[in-house]
């Protein structure tokens, strides 16, 4: 296959499975950052990358704008698998939030893209960094007390009472833990 003139011919799952399978001739950005295809499907893609050294900063962390490459690749890839033959795209919009550095102790760090909607010439697409096994996470807006559950509410601060910590973040074991609570997911550990 010609990569630069049968591309065009594909549908973007087609040249996204292309690309994965090594048949495109393309490696852009993905060989620049050491980042892999894991899996590919219409409207949900995750990639990988191994955090090469050359993406740390002198404190030992990874450049956030590898996060933000890996981050903005399994969006716009989400997006890419749903056009049509010739249909073309661009990112408008890309806003992440850190909650916390990638480090040695990340490796490998995964990423999610997924579509959250393809309508009227406009996609918009959510990418994460998956959980590692055994993680946890932590969650912001919650009432965490000790004994008889004296808070009642996210809302109720309790100042102490009863065991009460008040309303803060702590560490859950899952998204649902921290939902069930009324918390809000900030950052996995």
């Amino acid at each position: 296959m010609n990569a630069i003139s049968d591309m065009s011919l594909l549908s973007g799952i087609e040249q996204v499975r292309a690309i994965y399978a090594g048949k495109a001739g393309y490696e852009g950005i993905l060989k620049a950052l050491n980042i892999h295809f894991v899996s590919a499907e219409e409207g949900l893609v995750v990639f990988e990358g191994s955090l090469p050294q050359s993406v740390y900063n002198p404190i030992d962390f990874v450049h956030s704008g590898y996060a933000a490459t890996l981050l903005d690749t399994v969006m716009t890839c989400a997006v890419h698998t749903c056009l049509a033959p010739g249909q073309v795209y661009t990112m408008l919009v890309l806003k992440i939030s850190y909650h916390r550095p990638l480090s040695d102790a990340s490796r490998p760090v995964r990423a999610e893209g997924r579509i959250v909607s393809h309508e009227k010439g406009a996609a918009f697409a959510e990418g994460k960094k998956e959980k590692k096994a055994g993680s946890k996470v932590m969650c912001a807006g919650v009432n965490e007390c000790k004994g008889h559950g004296a808070c009642k509410s996210t809302a109720n601060a309790c100042k102490g009472q009863n065991g009460c910590k008040g309303q803060g973040t702590s560490e859950v074991k899952s998204e649902k833990d921290c939902t069930t609570k009324g918390g809000k997911v900030v950052a996995e550990k």
